[in-house]
């Protein structure tokens, strides 16, 4: 056996303390008897309403804005189940919009988080980063076979960070492609990206987008030809002026929308040829197809330049290939991140890799396949009141009664009372989609949000 060069480090007889083990076990074993009780959706306590509305309120207050939703966690859940600070206990299908992958209150995340407690320091960054973090950006380097990995703290600064590499690779051209109805972030650069104007409102242009349409599965050599006729109509206009296009390869907030092979090979092969740097955005799509990153999904790997990640990974980052490495002073950050969500990223992206999600019988493939089919029987009972199952793998959505925007914004609402936390996603149609938590979900629990969701629909619909 190698020899480990670092065992005589003090850090290394803290982590292999036989006290912090037993200290770890008693608080495993403390959360797992207070989760006994977090087995299965339970309505509000009448008794802690007030308390729970005054707690809305002085948040609401303080933030600016009320919730999107009445949701104030109590700190504690049972994987898909989380309580509230009101006493109900929800099924959680949407994961603080797709962090929360491996559910609430997971074993293994506590005991990362426990181990990142010893650690020196709470946050590390561009001056001081531990082991942590040479181990992690090892690990995805190796899992997308891309060179370079840069660590932060957000979605939107991996995604500002890739649009700041491409730029300098590019320059002096400075124009930017996305696709319609896509989301890349709300940072100032990125809601002029973002194909959605109430993001926006009152904020002056921040750079020079143009646009071009998306893969539309339902007519797909058709739609592929003309946003090849857009594309290649943009950079007639702008010669040599495009540093980079934005791919979100799944559109998650245009309402779980996927892209086809033939249709991105069309448009970065264009892309290529007029040396604009391909960017795939994958905040929302890593770990949730049936391969790891998407773009290996999609059989891209020969056209990516630039991949972002982030929300499950529960720390961000920014991926390259060496010909696109900035040159010093671009990239620094004080915070790349903090030392739980690095330790955390660690083991999520070793359950990930080595728990058999991904492949034709992988556990996403499977989960995917179960909850369309429940869907489909469920539209296939009420035509009038749900259309669907859209989407790929872990993301799923459905469009209720007409897909009016108003109304399903309210269904989605009483989805949440009736104990299923779900989240809107595109506008004419508005649909209700699900980042369902595969870590650790189960059909059994897919039947009872399926159930949960069937009574909520026709309870709508009645008198």
């Amino acid at each position: 056996m190698k020899k480990d060069p670092f065992a005589s480090l003090a850090a290394e007889a803290l982590a292999t303390d036989p006290r912090i083990e037993q200290a770890k076990k008693l608080l495993l074993e403390a959360v797992k008897a207070h989760q006994k009780g977090l087995t299965e959706v339970k309505p509000a306590n009448p008794a802690l309403k007030q308390q729970y509305d005054e707690l809305l309120a002085v948040f609401a207050e303080c933030r600016g804005s009320k919730l999107w939703f009445p949701y104030i966690g109590s700190g504690i859940g049972h994987g898909p189940f989380v309580e509230l600070m009101d006493g109900s206990v929800k099924y959680d299908f949407i994961n603080g919009i797709g962090p929360h992958y491996l559910g609430h209150s997971h074993p293994a995340l506590i005991s990362a988080s426990i181990d990142a407690a010893l650690s020196d320091t709470i946050m590390q960054g561009q001056l001081q980063q531990n082991y942590d973090s040479v181990e992690l950006v090892t690990l995805l380097c190796q899992a997308s076979k891309m060179e370079h990995c840069f660590l932060t703290t957000s979605g939107a600064m991996a995604n500002d960070n890739a649009l700041k590499i491409a730029f300098q690779k590019r320059y002096p051209a400075y124009r930017v492609l996305a696709f319609d109805h896509n989301f890349s972030g709300r940072s100032l650069a990125l809601t002029s990206v973002t194909d959605k104007p109430a993001y926006r409102e009152g904020i002056p242009p921040f750079g020079y987008v143009d646009y071009v349409p998306f893969f539309d599965a339902t007519n797909p050599e058709e739609s592929t030809q003309r946003a090849v006729e857009v594309l290649q109509k943009h950079l007639s206009r702008h010669p040599k002026e495009y540093a980079v296009m934005c791919f979100e390869l799944v559109q998650g907030e245009g309402g779980f929308y996927p892209g086809s092979k033939e249709f991105f090979t069309a448009i970065m092969r264009i892309l290529k040829e007029n040396n604009v740097s391909i960017f795939i955005d994958e905040i929302q799509t890593f770990g949730r197809t049936p391969a790891l990153f998407a773009f290996q999904y999609f059989g891209l790997e020969e056209f990516a330049d630039i991949v972002s990640i982030g929300k499950l990974t529960q720390v961000c980052a920014t991926l390259f290939n060496k010909d696109h490495r900035p040159r010093p002073g671009l990239l620094s950050q004080t915070f790349t991140g903090s030392t739980s969500a690095i330790r955390a990223a660690k083991v999520i992206l070793h359950e990930l890799i080595h728990g058999n999600y991904y492949g034709p019988e992988g556990k996403i493939a499977k989960l995917h396949l179960y909850f369309a089919e429940k869907l489909a029987k469920l539209s296939k009972r009420h035509p009038k009141l749900i259309q669907g199952p859209f989407g790929v793998g872990a993301m799923i959505a459905f469009t209720p009664f007409d897909g009016n925007a108003q109304r399903t914004t309210q269904f989605i609402h009483d989805l949440f009372q009736a104990g299923v936390m779900s989240f809107i996603a595109g506008n004419n149609p508005s649909r209700v989609r699900f980042l369902i938590p595969a870590g650790i979900v189960t059909t059994k629990d897919i039947d009872a949000v399926v159930d949960i969701i069937e009574t909520t629909l026709t309870n709508e619909t009645m008198p």
